[in-house]
C-alpha cells in the first residue's frame, strides 16, 4: 500500500497540472451537475414501514384527500385590535389566490371555517332547545286531541238520542195517520150509504162532523211527520259535520303518536351531534379576542413529496397581504429553511482553521494548501450530491453533514501529508523525494483512517433506516472525495509551491544540514533527551481525572429524550418561531402539532351508523389525557373510512404528546369492540416516537459492529489485544460524554444564550447513531496517529514506558493542530441557520474535544503506562495469522531512509 501510495504521489508531482486540471474538469462538471439538474431537498423525514407511514401509504389509496400535505400560516393584529371586516375580505382573496397555486389543492379560509362552526353551534343550541320543549308541546297537543274526542263522544251520543226520539215520533205519526186514514174510509163510506139510503140529517150530519174530525188528525199526523223530517235533516247534518271532525282528528292524532315514537330518535342525533361539538369545542380557527386568525393551504399530495417551489410561491403570495397592523407567518412545515450549505459560521470556522494551521505551519502558503484541497473536495461531493438529489428523495441534513465532514478530515489529511512533507524537507529531502516518501508514509494512515471513517458511515445502513443510510452513504463519499484529494491534489500543489511550505528561517536551516553545517538529528535520538510526558509519568491521576471528567459529563445523557424539532427549536427571529408562538399563544401548542386518527371499516357507514360511530370514536379520543379537541372530518368517498384530528394540550415535542399518540393506539381496541373500526395514528409526534423506537432497536447493532470493527482494526493496525480494548472503552466514554453535554446544552438548556438554545427540548432521534458513526471514525484517526507513534518506538527497542513519550511527542502537534482545526469547523455548523445541523456540529466538536485531547493523549497513555509490555501482548498464533499492513509506511520508510537519518511518522 506504502509503495503504491508512493507512485502516486511521485504521479501527481510529476503531473501536476493534468492533475490540477482533471480536479477543475471533475469540480465544473459537479457545477454543471448541480445546476442542470436543480437538485431538491426535503425538510422533512419519513421512514417506510413505520405504523405512522403505514397510515400515511394507506390513506393515499383509500382517502387520498385526507392523506394530503398541509401547513398552517398565522394572521396576527399587531395593535391589540380585533380583524375587521375590511381585513377579512382582504385575507379571503389572498387565500382565494393562493389555491390556484400549481400543486395547491385548497386552503382554509379561518374565518369562514370559525363563522361555519358557529352556525353548527347555534343550529345544535336550536334544536336542543326545541327538543327540551317537545315534551311539553306534545302533551297540550295531546290534551287538546283527547278534549276534541271528549266534544264528538258528546255530540255523538246527543245525536244518537235525538235520532231515537225522531225515529220513534216517527213510528207513532205513522200509526196514526194510517188509523186515521182507515177512519176517513170508512167514515165516507158510511156517509155515502147514508145519503144513498136516504139517512135523516141528523146521522148524515152526525157522520160529517165525524169525518171532518179525522180529517183534522190526518193534518195533524202530516204536520208532524214534516216536523220530524226536518229534524232529521238536522241530524244528518250533525252527523256529517262530526265525521268531519272525527276525520280531521285521527291525523293530528297520528302525526303526534309519529312525533313521539321518533322523539328518542331524533334526541339519540341531538346527543351524537352534541358529542361531536364538544370534542371540538377548544378548537378554534379565530381567537377568542379576534386577533390572532390559524389558516391552512392543503397541497395536492404528502408534505415530503411538496416542492420547495411550491411551498416559496404560498409564502409569496400571502406575504404580499399589504394591510397595516397585519402579521402573516408561517409554520415550520411550509416555511423551513433549508439554508446555505455553508454560511458566515462555516466560514468563521474556516478562518479559524487557517489561523492554526498558520500558527502551526509558519507560513501562509503552507496553511492555504490544506484548506484549499479541503474546499475542492467538499465542492465537489457538496454539488454532486445536489445534483443526486434530483433522483434522490434526501433530506436537508444529508449533504450538510457531507460539508461538515468534508472541511475537517480534508483539512486533516491534507495537513498530516504536508506535515510530514516539511519535516523531510527540513532534513534536506528533495521536493520530489519528500513528496513520494510522504505520501508513502503519512498517506497511507491517511487512506486507513478515511477507510476507517468511510466504514463507521457506511455501516449505519445497517440500521436498516433508509434516509439514515443514505446520510452516511453521502458522507462516506465525502470523505473518499476528501482522501482522494489529499492524495493526489496535495502533491500537485506542493509540487508547485516546492520549498514555500517552509518559512525563511526553516530554509536557511535546511541549507545548514545540507551544507553540513548542522547535524541531521534523529528524531527519536531527540526524545530521549526530553521530559516524560504527564500521562506516563502520572498514569493513575491521568486516568482518574479523565474517566472522572466524562463520567460527569455522562451524567446528563440518562434523561435524553429524542424527538423531532418543532418551530420553537427555530431562530427567534424565524417565521417558524413567531407562528409557533402566535399559534400557542392564541390556541394552545397543541395546535402546532395535530394528531391525525384514521378508522377504518370493512362496511359503508351513512346515516344514523356514520353519526353514531363518528360520535363514539370522538368521544374515546377525547377521554384520552392531555387532548384539547378533536375534529371529525368528511368521511371517505367510500363511506369505510373516517379521519379525525386530534390536538393535544402541548406541543409536538413535549413529552406528554407522546403519551398521547402512545395512549390514542392503545385505544385501538376499544374502538374495535365498539364500533368495528380499525384505529391507525399519525402526524408528527407519530412519526417521531416511530422513527426513535426504530433507531433505538437498530443502535445496539450497529454501536456492536461499530466496536467489533474497531477493535478488529486495531488488532491488525497495533498487533495488540489490550491496546483495542483501551481505544474502544475510551470511545464509548467520549461518545457518552459527548451525548451527555449534547443534552445538557440542547434539552436541559445550559449555556443556552451562547449556543442559540431559547427553547430547550428533545435531542433529534437519529443525532446519537450519526454522533457514534462519525465520533468511531475520528477517534480511529486520532488513535492511529497517537498509538503507531508508540508501537513504532516500542518495536524500534524503546521501553514500554519510553516509547509512550516518544510515540505522544511524535504525534501530539499534528493531532492537536488536527483536532483544533475539527472542533473549528464543527463547532462553526453549531451556530448554522438549520436547527437540525446545530446539535450534530456541536457534538461533533465537543465530541473531537474529549476524544482528542482526553482519551488519546491522556487516558490512553495512561492506560498503557499502566500496562507495560503487556499492552503490546499479542498470541504467537494470531501473530502468524495477521497481516502486516504496515498503515504508517515503516517498511517504505525504511527502504528510503539514508543511513545518515531517520524519518518518522
Amino acid at each position: 500500500m506504502a509503495t503504491l501510495l508512493s507512485r502516486l504521489g511521485q504521479f501527481s508531482a510529476r503531473r501536476a497540472w493534468l492533475v490540477i486540471i482533471v480536479w477543475s474538469l471533475v469540480l465544473v462538471a459537479a457545477v454543471g451537475g448541480a445546476l442542470g439538474l436543480g437538485g431538491k431537498l426535503s425538510s422533512t423525514l419519513t421512514l417506510d414501514g413505520t405504523p405512522a407511514q403505514s397510515v400515511i401509504d394507506q390513506l393515499e389509496k383509500s382517502f387520498p384527500k385526507a392523506s394530503r400535505g398541509s401547513a398552517q400560516m398565522v394572521f396576527h393584529k399587531t395593535d391589540g385590535t380585533a380583524f375587521t371586516a375590511t381585513e377579512i375580505s382582504a385575507i379571503d382573496a389572498a387565500l382565494a389566490k393562493t389555491s390556484d397555486i400549481i400543486g395547491v389543492d385548497g386552503v382554509l379560509n379561518p374565518f369562514t371555517g370559525q363563522a361555519a362552526k358557529d352556525a353548527k353551534v347555534a343550529q345544535l343550541t336550536a334544536s336542543r332547545a326545541q327538543l327540551d320543549a317537545a315534551p311539553a308541546q306534545m302533551a297540550s297537543a295531546q290534551a287538546e286531541i283527547d278534549a276534541g274526542r271528549a266534544q264528538i263522544a258528546d255530540a255523538e251520543a246527543k245525536l244518537a238520542s235525538g235520532q231515537s226520539q225522531v225515529t220513534a215520533g216517527e213510528t207513532q205519526a205513522t200509526a196514526a195517520h194510517a188509523d186515521l186514514s182507515a177512519q176517513k174510509t170508512a167514515l165516507q163510506s158510511a156517509l155515502a150509504s147514508a145519503v144513498a139510503a136516504g139517512a135523516p140529517q141528523a146521522q148524515i150530519d152526525g157522520l160529517n162532523a165525524q169525518l171532518q174530525q179525522v180529517m183534522g188528525g190526518l193534518a195533524q199526523v202530516d204536520a208532524s211527520l214534516q216536523e220530524l223530517a226536518s229534524t232529521q235533516s238536522t241530524l244528518d247534518q250533525g252527523r256529517t259535520t262530526l265525521d268531519a271532525q272525527k276525520a280531521q282528528l285521527s291525523p293530528a292524532a297520528a302525526t303526534l303518536a309519529a312525533s313521539r315514537s321518533e322523539l328518542p330518535a331524533q334526541t339519540q342525533r341531538l346527543e351524537w351531534g352534541e358529542a361531536l361539538l364538544s370534542a371540538a369545542t377548544n378548537y378554534r380557527a379565530v381567537s377568542v379576542d379576534n386577533q390572532t386568525a390559524l389558516g391552512a393551504v392543503y397541497f395536492t399530495t404528502p408534505l415530503s413529496e411538496v416542492t420547495p417551489e411550491t411551498k416559496q410561491a404560498v409564502i409569496e403570495s400571502l406575504s404580499g397581504l399589504s394591510l397595516p397592523g397585519v402579521t402573516v407567518d408561517f409554520s415550520k412545515d411550509l416555511a423551513t429553511s433549508l439554508g446555505t450549505i455553508v454560511g458566515p459560521g462555516e466560514v468563521a470556522g474556516l478562518v479559524i482553521a487557517g489561523i492554526v494551521l498558520f500558527v502551526m505551519l509558519g507560513t501562509l502558503i503552507a496553511a492555504g494548501l490544506p484548506v484549499l484541497t479541503a474546499l475542492l473536495g467538499v465542492g465537489v461531493s457538496a454539488l454532486a450530491t445536489f445534483a443526486l438529489s434530483t433522483v434522490i428523495e434526501m433530506n436537508s441534513s444529508t449533504p450538510t453533514l457531507a460539508v461538515m465532514l468534508g472541511l475537517a478530515v480534508g483539512i486533516d489529511y491534507s495537513l498530516f501529508i504536508l506535515n510530514r512533507h516539511r519535516r523531510q524537507l527540513k532534513a534536506g529531502m528533495s521536493v520530489r523525494d519528500s513528496i513520494a516518501l510522504a505520501n508513502g508514509t503519512s498517506g497511507s494512515a491517511v487512506l486507513f483512517a478515511g477507510i476507517t471513517v468511510m466504514i463507521a458511515l457506511l455501516a449505519l445502513n445497517l440500521t436498516g433506516i433508509g434516509f439514515l443510510g443514505l446520510m452516511g452513504n453521502v458522507a462516506a463519499a465525502a470523505i473518499a472525495v476528501a482522501v482522494l484529494a489529499a492524495l493526489t491534489f496535495t502533491p500537485a500543489i506542493m509540487r508547485f509551491t516546492g520549498l514555500k511550505v517552509l518559512s525563511r528561517k526553516e530554509r536557511r536551516a535546511r541549507d545548514l544540514v545540507l551544507a553540513g553545517e548542522a547535524p541531521q538529528e534523529s528524531l527519536r535520538t531527540a526524545t530521549k533527551k526530553k521530559r516524560e510526558v504527564w500521562a506516563a509519568k502520572r498514569p493513575i491521576m491521568a486516568l482518574v481525572l479523565t474517566v472522572g471528567v466524562l463520567l460527569v459529563a455522562t451524567v446528563p445523557f440518562g434523561s435524553m429524550r429524542l424527538g423531532l424539532a418543532d418551530g420553537s427549536s427555530e431562530p427567534v427571529e424565524s417565521t417558524q418561531y413567531q407562528a409557533y408562538q402566535l399559534t400557542s399563544e392564541g390556541f394552545g401548542a397543541g395546535q402546532n402539532g395535530q394528531i391525525t386518527a384514521v378508522v377504518s371499516f370493512d362496511r359503508a357507514l351513512a346515516g344514523d351508523d356514520l353519526l353514531k360511530t363518528q360520535a363514539t370514536v370522538a368521544t374515546t379520543l377525547m377521554g384520552v389525557d392531555n387532548v384539547q379537541a378533536v375534529v371529525t372530518g368528511e368521511p371517505s368517498p367510500d363511506k369505510r373510512t373516517l379521519a379525525f384530528s386530534v390536538v393535544p394540550t402541548e406541543g409536538p415535542a413535549a413529552q406528554s404528546t407522546e403519551t398521547v399518540v402512545t395512549d390514542l393506539r392503545a385505544e385501538a381496541s376499544s374502538i374495535a369492540a365498539d364500533t368495528g373500526g380499525q384505529l391507525g395514528v399519525t402526524g408528527m409526534a407519530a412519526v417521531n416516537i416511530d422513527i426513535s423506537q426504530k433507531l433505538a432497536s437498530a443502535l445496539p447493532l450497529y454501536l456492536a459492529t461499530v466496536l467489533g470493527l474497531s477493535i478488529l482494526l486495531m488488532i491488525l493496525v497495533f498487533r495488540s489485544i489490550a491496546v483495542p480494548i483501551v481505544a474502544s472503552l475510551g470511545f464509548l466514554l467520549s461518545v457518552f460524554a459527548t451525548l451527555g453535554a449534547v443534552t445538557a446544552v440542547y434539552q436541559w438548556g445550559w449555556l443556552g444564550t451562547v449556543f442559540g438554545v431559547h427553547d430547550p427540548g428533545p435531542i433529534m432521534n437519529f443525532l446519537p447513531t450519526i454522533l457514534i458513526g462519525v465520533l468511531f471514525g475520528l477517534a480511529m484517526d486520532y488513535q492511529l496517529f497517537i498509538a503507531t507513534g508508540i508501537r513504532e518506538a516500542y518495536v524500534h527497542g524503546q521501553t514500554a514506558r519510553a516509547a509512550i513519550t516518544q510515540g505522544v511527542r511524535a504525534g501530539r502537534a499534528v493531532v492537536v493542530a488536527a483536532a483544533i482545526i475539527m472542533i473549528a469547523v464543527f463547532g462553526s455548523f453549531a451556530f448554522a441557520e438549520s436547527a437540525t445541523i446545530r446539535p450534530m456540529g456541536f457534538g461533533l466538536a465537543f465530541g473531537v474535544l474529549v476524544d482528542a485531547f482526553l482519551v488519546r493523549l491522556l487516558l490512553v497513555p495512561a492506560a498503557l503506562r499502566l500496562l507495560g509490555r503487556a499492552a503490546w501482548w499479542l498470541p504467537r498464533w494470531l501473530d502468524r495469522l495477521l497481516p502486516d499492513l504496515d498503515v504508517e509506511g515503516a517498511k517504505l520508510e525504511r527502504a528510503k531512509s539514508k543511513d545518515s537519518f531517520t524519518l518518522v511518522a
